[in-house]
Order: structure tokens, then C-alpha cells, then sequence
């Protein structure tokens, strides 16, 4: 039986290649994926076969995987951030019944929320949510029921598809509903753009500077519960640890 691995690339950069990671594309004979997460690993292993599709060709994408697998070749498919948060894992077991002599195997990497918490300092140190701003698979009104939501439990927010050229002012329109919500405008948030690639930038901020704040697709946003603090430049969200020791 022949393997699609379904791979996590982390940010991008080699040394955030987990070593189960590493070692699905060293096994496999074909690497496929989007067109940008393929280039991020091809060099790497440049006698390799590789396929890739544009965005929006997800489906597509995932058949001509398992197809190839199914031909007789060890298959990876490579996701950013972690195969199964907002990645390929999922429509892969969903089609997997159609394929019954393919075996996957779903390998974890760094999903943007950690990553880019490492940059911030530590903004998820208590408990969190991820929330996608992107309204392509899921209708604006559940994101903005996830956000009331989120901003009724006073979790920590790691937001992912902030904004694009067609959902320019999404951003906004998410902090406007967790102030709404009771969030505080000098809540502690911040930003990271390109985690772990060229140009990597990031800053802290409050709630009502991030509402005005010009990101895009390739940004992280980190917005924190109302124990979230702003600690020598970086975020840091107490666990509580304060309260049961002596400090």
C-alpha cells in the first residue's frame, strides 16, 4: 500500500521543518501542493518529482494526490503552518472512502498561532481561540458569532486571514465587534507578518491602534484576554501561576 503523507512546512524556513516532517519528504517520491508551499521545499530536495495548483484548485489538488498515490508512488502534500488547521488533512479523509489503497498519514507542524506567539513572547498562555477572517468557506455571520463568542469567554484571539484586497476592512470589522462585546480598546494585541521567512516583522499594540492597523494575508494577528499584558515590548498572557505561588 502506498503512503500520501500530508504534511506541515511550519513557517517555511528549514530549521522549522519538524524531523517527522523532514523525514515524509525524504520517503516520498512526488512533493505537491500549492504553488508557494512547494517552492518553500523544493530546493531542498530538488531530485524530486513535484506537482503544484493555484489556489481555489484545493479539490483538484487532492485528487491528483491521491490518484498518484494510488499509481503506485509515496506521495507528500505539503500545507503551511500544520496539515490539519486550515489545511489539507481534512479534505483528504474526506476522500479518502474513494480511494481505499492509498494510506495517509497526517504530520503535525508549526501552525502561524505558535510561531508567531514565539515572536510576540507569549500571548497564548492561557486558553485561546483561532479564528479564520476569511469568509471564502465560512459566511461572515458564523465568524462574527465566533468572535462574539470568543469576546463573551475573555479568550485570547489568534486570528488568521486578517484581510486581502477584497476584505480590506475585515479587520475592522472584527475589532468592532469584540469592543462591542466588552473587550477594553487598550486591550493587548499584536501582529506578525512573514513569521519565520525574509522580512519578518512584528509589533504590539492595543485593541483600538489594531483596528486602524494596515495588515494583509500574510499577517498573524494576536488579540488578548483582558489578563494579557504588554511586559518589556513583549505579550505575555499570565497562566496564574502568580496566584498559587509566592511570587
Amino acid at each position: 500500500m502506498n503512503t500520501l503523507y500530508v504534511v506541515g512546512l511550519g513557517p517555511g524556513k528549514e530549521e522549522f521543518l519538524t524531523g517527522q516532517a523532514r523525514k515524509a519528504l525524504e520517503q516520498s517520491q512526488v512533493l505537491c501542493g500549492y504553488t508557494v508551499y512547494v517552492d518553500l521545499v523544493a530546493p531542498l530536495f530538488p531530485e524530486k518529482e513535484t506537482y503544484t495548483s493555484p489556489m481555489k484548485k484545493e479539490l483538484d489538488r487532492c485528487r491528483w494526490a491521491m490518484e498518484t498515490a494510488q499509481s503506485g508512488k509515496d506521495v507528500a502534500l505539503v500545507c503551511s503552518g500544520d496539515a490539519g488547521v486550515y489545511g489539507m488533512a481534512g479534505l483528504l479523509l474526506q476522500l479518502s472512502p474513494q480511494y481505499p489503497g492509498v494510506e495517509i498519514e497526517v504530520v503535525a507542524g508549526v501552525t502561524a498561532a505558535l510561531s508567531g506567539g514565539a515572536v510576540l513572547g507569549a500571548p497564548l498562555g492561557h486558553d485561546f481561540c483561532v479564528i479564520s477572517l476569511s469568509d471564502l468557506l465560512t459566511p461572515w455571520e458564523m465568524i462574527e458569532k465566533r468572535l462574539r463568542c470568543a469576546a463573551w469567554g475573555d479568550f485570547c484571539l489568534c486570528l488568521y486571514n486578517p484581510c486581502s484586497h477584497k476584505r480590506a476592512d475585515y479587520l475592522a470589522k472584527a475589532c468592532d465587534i469584540l469592543l462591542a462585546e466588552g473587550k477594553s480598546p487598550d486591550t493587548v494585541c499584536g501582529w506578525v507578518r512573514n513569521i519565520g521567512r525574509e522580512g519578518q516583522s512584528a509589533q504590539v499594540l492595543s485593541l483600538k491602534e489594531l483596528r486602524d492597523a494596515k495588515l494583509d494575508m500574510f499577517t498573524t494577528v494576536f488579540i488578548g484576554s483582558s489578563t494579557t499584558q504588554e511586559i518589556s515590548g513583549r505579550m505575555v498572557t499570565p497562566r496564574g501561576y502568580e496566584k498559587k505561588c509566592e511570587w
